[in-house]
């Protein structure tokens, strides 16, 4: 029973060594790289939220003006 705790413990130890090899290779973006890549996420999905708009918009009014 102990050697099995003991494994286990060794596994987890194992693992959160791996983990901070692995963190060591990633190559993280700078501040000015982050920053950039924020706001052309914010650009595009404001551009995608307004053409959205817009279109519901327009069929709105055709099914008010036409079916409805």
């Amino acid at each position: 029973m102990a050697f099995q705790i003991r494994k286990f413990f060794n596994k987890i130890i194992n693992f959160f060594k791996e983990v901070r090899l692995e963190m060591k290779k990633v190559n993280w973006p700078t501040r000015k790289e982050t920053i950039r890549y924020t706001l052309i996420v914010i650009a595009v999905l404001t551009i995608v939220a307004l053409f959205l708009g817009t279109i519901d918009f327009i069929f709105t009014r055709f099914l008010d003006k036409f079916i409805l």
